[in-house]
């Protein structure tokens, strides 16, 4: 009897260290692990949970320091601490008692990625829907490349689809190195800016990945950001009904899938979002305004770059339709509306059958030639598209002048399509145009008195105004009608 005693008395004595252990061991939130990346020359923060109001030591290997932090009743803690200029790898040594070690760490520059589908699209393309150029970056992604990736989106190739009522503290997602079984499975436009930026710096890379397919601004903006407006029903936040719709629910991606990462320093915002709230543009506008002031809000680290894309041309409800133009025609207000931000156009690489155009790469490009141009002050070429700046109507015949055409509009000597013309009818017929000396000069044989013209005015047009550089004008009218 004495001995089962004793043996039962072990037993629970080993029960209550392991116990112990396991409250003593330091809790991390999964965008702090192996392989990240964070910010250069910042002081970041890094964060998680310990053992009750005890003292939580951070050793940095780069500089060798030794920061400490109190966790608070609950166990919580945060520290900042100072990075250095782009390096690595390097540890982290943090500890309540008990270490644990993060390995592999880089030093560099850290962009968020997020919106919807044409933001999820991975390198490898969705069933029946390729990336152009796909197996070309797959096959050559090299770990030596320090391009790191987080995502939220998928585990090796399958979706993860996370969303909440509330605010969350941490998410599914891990660091991933540059191998081509995790280059197949990550944003192909992420990847492809990150490719471009990191060979241009020539520092390391980190891109954060949080999208999810078909959704609405809404679902990605804090309750703080969407409550002023009385438009947007919030009921489902309070009451105890299933979010059988997550695209769709208004704070419900932001809850799970940006909440739990804003404590994670980031240098800039990659957005490509939009195709879903077409049927409301005016709303959008306004609630893309709300968007960003609130996550720089929630970040606080001042007005970060906010780069995003212009949606693409597509047949939508029908070619002729002009939804698609309509939204596009806010897109391009909010680049002014909203302080650092900047628009990539793709009127260019559209196609009226697939939602997904191919071509990622060059949208990736266009994200990267803004942050290397506006952001971190390379050469100042031409990384903004031209847009319509002003009209001249002489007798039968409109003079367009436009924004970000230093060097002129192309192609010249040129027949420049997609425009159209109207008078004072309102109705609308197709114009000849050509650049000439800086100045699109558009007219029409039916018209004598015009009085608007617009250009890719609709769902699905094609381009035919570039700049110097190849980037695509942004679609416009004159008029609003």
């Amino acid at each position: 009897m004495k001995t089962q005693l004793l043996k039962k008395a072990i037993l629970v004595a080993y029960l209550l260290s392991s116990m112990l252990m396991l409250q003593a061991k330091i809790k991390l939130p999964a965008i702090l692990g192996d392989n990240m990346v964070l910010q250069q020359q910042s002081n970041v923060k890094l964060w998680g949970e310990a053992k009750s109001k005890s003292n939580v030591t951070i050793k940095t290997s780069w500089n060798n320091n030794v920061y400490t932090v109190a966790s608070d009743e609950k166990g919580n803690w945060l520290a900042n601490v100072d990075t250095p200029t782009a390096g690595g790898p390097y540890n982290i040594i943090i500890s309540d008692g008990e270490e644990i070690t993060l390995k592999n760490i880089l030093i560099g520059e850290v962009w968020f990625c997020s919106g919807q589908s044409n933001m999820e699209m991975p390198v490898r393309g969705f069933n029946g829907q390729p990336v152009k150029s796909s197996y070309d970056a797959i096959i050559k992604a090299n770990p030596e490349t320090p391009i790191r990736m987080y995502t939220t989106d998928s585990d090796k190739g399958k979706w993860v689809r996370q969303f909440n009522k509330e605010p969350q503290t941490d998410c599914k997602g891990e660091w991933l190195e540059n191998t081509p079984g995790n280059v197949a499975n990550i944003s192909a436009i992420g990847y492809f800016f990150a490719r471009y930026i990191q060979s241009t710096l020539n520092v390391p890379v980190g891109i954060i990945v949080s999208s999810w397919g078909g959704s609405k601004v809404e679902a990605w903006m804090s309750r703080d950001a969407i409550e002023p407006f009385p438009e947007i029903d919030l009921s489902i936040l309070e009451n105890k009904d299933e979010v059988n719709n997550p695209t769709a629910t208004p704070c419900v991606l932001y809850n799970a899938k940006i909440a739990p990462l804003i404590n994670f320093a980031i240098k800039g915002f990659l957005w490509y979002q939009g195709e879903s709230n077409r049927n409301d543009a005016d709303l959008y506008g306004r609630l893309m305004h709300a968007f960003v002031k609130d996550l720089r809000s929630k970040w606080n680290v001042g007005d970060f770059p906010f780069y995003y894309v212009q949606i693409a041309p597509f047949n939508y409800e029908g070619k002729e339709r002009t939804s698609a133009a309509l939204l596009r025609e806010v897109q391009e207000k909010n680049m002014k509306d909203i302080p650092n931000s900047g628009m990539v156009t793709t009127m260019d690489i559209g196609d009226s059958l697939l939602i997904h155009p191919a071509d990622k790469e060059i949208v990736g490009n266009r994200f990267a030639y803004w942050a290397l141009g506006q952001t971190y002050k390379k050469h100042n070429l031409g990384y903004a598209p031209p847009v319509y700046k002003s009209m001249e109507i002489a007798s039968d015949t409109i003079f367009l002048s436009f924004e970000n055409a230093e060097h002129g509009l192309c192609p010249l000597f040129a027949d420049l399509k997609g425009f159209e013309i109207a008078g004072g009818d309102k109705v609308f017929y197709p114009a000849k145009a050509n650049e000439k000396a800086g100045k699109i000069i558009v007219t029409c044989e039916k018209i004598n008195n015009p009085v608007a013209v617009r250009y890719c005015y609709k769902n699905y047009a094609e381009a035919s105004v570039f700049n110097v550089y190849g980037i695509p004008a942004s679609p416009f009218r004159t008029d609003n009608w």
